[in-house]
């Protein structure tokens, strides 16, 4: 499997169509100083926020805006919304929402504006209900009230997921296809065109927040992190997300160029699915102890990763250093639990097998992040010293949640943010809980369901951090999945360009603040 990074690059961007001009933008300049190419990893498939994860996409080309922004430690701080409280029933929530705000084709945003876009995407969006419940939803000026079935401490944080993009609904009733046109926002910028290669945006001149810095963005996908390096070296962009550890070192000692990097919320994860072969736990405690994510972390990553170990990083204070690992990297202990259920290599052809059936496992991944074939590649040479066969199949992205609500796999591998709200509850509940739609590997505990709940629900911070410590406990003795590594997150832009920020997110990417000095 050499090289298959290179070998079976798919093509994974936003899907699209040319879009009327819109009335709120200025005639495009034609100065390439007025022009903004940034190098990025596409996934979406429409501009539909509400399916799959698209509403990311959307909000990181500074398309959409959510009623809060997370600072860099997750805090919610006002952004559509100026304020918030909390009633003493703890079931009602009153937002004051920006009355110097508008959407970009100039429409007011009111309270009932914000109203319509949330009704929308619960009406449209399963996962919407997986972050919290309403039972009423008022509008009174630019006063929004949400009330809701229980409690939840950290609502103003649920509301900032992109998921939750402010919308004018209106767009949509007078005829805009949002799914191939997208939605009208609050953003800095509005989309003028999609293609599978590239996205093109243009300066929103109703923009509340300032002037953004350019009057066109031009966003090439380029799903290699090489190529997308090579771009920006030859200056075919002026900013690059995401490069990889294979280039990084690259733009380390070149003046023209400088590295903004954050620590990581996310999380490289194999999920394994207890449907098929891997139902026995030994299995899969022999392939979390086949994996030597050490070097992984050190050699593989060239330490822009820390080595994988529990479910939540080190990044976030949830008991990372407190928490036992039962399957440290440990060779004969791998052999010695396949042994222990029947798997030994009977004809000397280098794999177990069992009842005549080599241990074939088949593990998908996706390429649009770097790491993930490499993560694919160093397994399979790994898994081979045990005597396990790795099929690596690679997938488009688009098809990952489909799979992995189905559990049609053995393995398959992730990069995903676990405190996408500042808080992980809602990455262990997604992937792990009980009927959740994104946990189709058959796993499925009590025990865990309602330290989740706890760790969800409880008034006290020490309950809920010390809930989800203890599941994460209950994961790791049970094996439930492999965690890899928790990377660095990277931009990497030319020095003529002001105003680049990482934030650990990953929300924000381009922004009004983006300009060239």
């Amino acid at each position: 499997m050499k090289g298959l990074r290179k070998a079976l690059l798919i093509g994974m961007t936003l899907g699209v169509t040319v879009l009327g001009t819109v009335g709120c933008m200025n005639q495009l300049s034609n100065s390439s100083n007025d022009i903004l190419k940034v190098g990025a990893i596409s996934f979406a498939g429409t501009l539909e926020p509400t399916e799959n994860y698209f509403s990311w996409a959307v909000v990181r080309y500074g398309v959409g805006e959510t009623l809060i922004k997370f600072d860099d430690h997750m805090n919610a701080t006002p952004w559509l919304a100026t304020s918030w409280k909390q009633s003493d029933d703890k079931l009602t929530w009153t937002f004051t929402i920006n009355d110097k705000v508008k959407f970009s084709n100039g429409n007011a945003l009111t309270a009932e504006a914000v109203k319509a876009s949330l009704e929308r995407t619960f009406a449209k969006s399963k996962r919407a209900k997986s972050f919290f419940n309403y039972t009423e939803m008022t509008a009174n000026g630019q006063e929004l009230t949400i009330k809701t079935d229980k409690p939840y401490y950290n609502l103003p944080n649920l509301l900032g997921d992109p998921l939750f993009l402010v919308m004018d609904v209106t767009a949509e009733a007078n005829g805009r296809d949002i799914a191939k046109e997208g939605p009208i926002g609050t953003g800095p910028y509005v989309v003028t065109s999609f293609t599978k290669e590239r996205a093109e945006l243009a300066r929103n001149d109703n923009y509340w927040d300032g002037k953004p810095g350019f009057a066109k963005v031009e966003i090439p996908s380029i799903n290699d992190a090489n190529t997308r390096a090579m771009a920006l070296q030859a200056g075919d962009v002026d900013m690059a997300v995401s490069i990889g550890p294979g280039e990084y070192g690259i733009f380390q000692n070149d003046k023209k160029f400088t590295i903004y990097e954050e620590s990581s919320l996310r999380d490289v994860f194999v999920r394994m699915s207890q449907k098929g072969k891997l139902k026995n736990a030994n299995l899969r405690a022999a392939l979390i102890a086949g994996a030597d994510r050490e070097s992984y972390a050190k050699n593989l990553m060239k330490d822009t990763f820390i080595a994988g170990k529990a479910p939540l990083p080190p990044s976030i204070d949830y008991g990372f250093n407190q928490l036992r690992d039962p399957n440290k990297y440990n060779v004969e202990r791998a052999k010695e639990l396949l042994k222990r259920e029947g798997y030994i290599d009977t004809n000397g052809d280098g794999i177990v097998d069992k009842d005549g059936e080599n241990l074939v496992l088949d593990f998908y991944a996706y390429t649009s992040r770097p790491e993930l074939p490499l993560y694919a590649e160093a397994l399979q040479a790994d898994y081979k010293k045990i005597g396990v066969d790795l099929q690596i199949k690679i997938i488009d992205y688009a098809v990952i949640d489909t799979l992995a609500q189905s559990g049609d796999y053995d393995m398959l591998i992730s990069s995903v943010v676990t405190a996408n709200t500042g808080q992980p509850v809602w990455f262990l509940k997604q992937y792990w809980g009980t009927g959740a739609e994104a946990n189709g590997s058959g796993f499925s505990n009590p025990r865990f369901d309602e330290l989740l709940a706890l760790g969800e629900s409880a008034n006290d911070p020490l309950v809920r951090r010390n809930a989800l410590i203890n599941a994460q406990q209950l994961m790791l003795d049970d094996s439930i999945a492999l965690f890899l590594g928790y990377p660095k997150i990277n931009i990497v832009g030319n020095n003529n360009i002001d105003g680049i920020k990482i934030s650990p997110s990953e929300y924000y990417i381009i922004t009004k603040d983006l300009k060239r000095k």
